[in-house]
């Protein structure tokens, strides 16, 4: 009886039997999304941003704090100088020296800018919102990324336990076309076609090793792990979801991420319009500090002087004319304003469309995996029946071959509809923020 050579069938080994031997804790689900929380960069940069936000949220940043600042001033002069007066007389000083210092305490507060500074303070906040919103909106894509990831290596380890089995029955179509061939009840063609079967089975099994390894790569990415550690991961596909379309259609406009990101722009975008408005109003600026100052001349009328004391006072500016600058930002913000809005319903059209489309999308996998579950079924019973009877020499090669191919095409669709299947079901979760 020949086989593969030795070297496929020791690589063979390698990869299929080894793996296994090295035991470690399984990764669930709920793991790898806690794992993502923690260590995914696209998620930690958001949380910055979202941080940035909330520290720039501040009455000091609106401008509704005064501020407090200690000034001082020092210098010092040599010169020469020769000086006549009208009576002819004429003074010369050869080395003339003079210093001064002057150091005071200021503050600074605007009273009153239109109303501006109320305004900015709401946009602060609402600015703050957003960032919330902006975050969460990256951490439901970041786990949609993972789970789809995460079921991706659960698909390609069950296509490998599939091709695993095809290798079985490849296995026994050998065994048995050498028997028949050595009995003379079979042609050299039936076994040569079963090995060369068997032989592109073991090359399927090697490249889906391959795949296993570049989706456990995509996995670990997600995940902020690096791209060579090994993970161990469940090796099935919880279905069983079961969606309400009429509450997943009233929630979506008031949960989706997106589409609360587009109405806090239209928020924003109105506070801006308020704020352009301002510059039409008069603004009060009031000062008070307490300053000190000293100077000293090595010759003159006046060889020192000092002084100290508080001082009180305040600016009134009132807008006249403005070249129309106020009128023109006041115009860009109304223009913002309508395009915000059209955004949010450009947004919510594009969410409610595949919102239904992902409703239709479910609807359909369920139906296709189904269908492929029964067809599976019978392709196994169809792939046994025809290995019974080219044991007892009633049908050929060929036939098995067909058989064989038809139960491992079936397996391979019925995988990827229970793949498919849970996507469907993680997207209409992501879609209202329920992940």
């Amino acid at each position: 009886m020949a086989y593969p050579n030795m070297k496929i069938v020791l690589s063979l080994f390698l990869i299929l039997i080894l793996p296994a031997v090295k035991a470690q804790k399984v990764l669930t689900l709920d793991d790898a999304i806690r794992m993502t929380m923690k260590n995914n960069f696209d998620i930690l940069i958001s949380k910055n941003d979202a941080d940035i936000a909330r520290v720039n949220n501040t009455p000091g940043n609106a401008g509704m704090l005064p501020t407090v600042a200690f000034t001082g001033t020092a210098s010092y002069s040599e010169s020469k100088a020769s000086q006549k007066t009208g009576s002819g007389t004429v003074n010369d000083y050869p080395a003339l020296s003079g210093s001064s210092l002057t150091a005071g305490v200021q503050l600074n507060w605007n009273l009153f800018d239109g109303g501006k500074m109320f305004v900015t303070k709401s946009k602060l906040n609402e600015i703050q919102a957003l960032g919330e919103i902006q975050f969460k909106d990256r951490v439901m894509q970041t786990l949609f990324n993972v789970i789809a990831a995460y079921y991706d290596v659960v698909r390609q380890k069950q296509q490998l336990n599939s091709i695993n089995e095809a290798l079985n029955y490849n296995r026994d179509r050998v065994t048995i076309a050498q028997a028949g061939f050595n009995a003379g009840s079979l042609l050299k063609s039936d076994l040569l076609q079963a090995k060369i079967d068997l032989n592109v089975t073991t090359e399927n099994a090697i490249n889906q090793q391959f795949a296993i390894d570049v989706a456990i790569k995509t996995l670990n990415q997600l995940l902020g792990k690096n791209y060579d550690e090994s993970i161990e991961i469940s090796d099935s596909i919880p279905l069983g979801y079961s969606p309400d379309k009429a509450g997943l259609m009233k929630k979506v406009n008031s949960s989706n991420t997106s589409i609360l990101n587009f109405q806090k722009q239209i928020d924003i975008a109105q506070l801006a319009l308020k704020e352009s408005r301002s510059y039409y109003l008069p603004t009060l600026n009031f000062r008070a500090g307490y300053y000190a100052s000293q100077s000293a001349n090595s010759a003159g009328t006046i060889l020192s002087s000092n002084s100290m004391g508080p001082q009180v006072g305040g600016t009134l500016v009132i807008p006249i004319y403005s070249a129309g600058e106020t009128k023109r930002k006041e115009a860009m913000a109304k223009i913002q304003v309508q395009s915000a809005e059209y955004d949010l319903q450009n947004i919510k059209l594009q969410v409610n469309t595949e919102l239904s489309n992902m409703l239709t999308e479910f609807d359909n996998q369920q139906k296709l995996l189904d269908i492929e579950t029964e067809n599976n079924e019978l392709a196994k019973e169809n792939i046994q029946i025809s290995i019974d009877r080219l044991k007892h020499g009633q049908t050929t090669s060929l036939e098995v071959h067909l058989a064989q191919e038809d139960y491992v095409q079936s397996g391979t669709r019925l995988i990827n509809f229970r793949y498919n299947l849970k996507l469907a079901e993680t997207k209409l979760k992501q879609l209202v923020s329920s992940l």
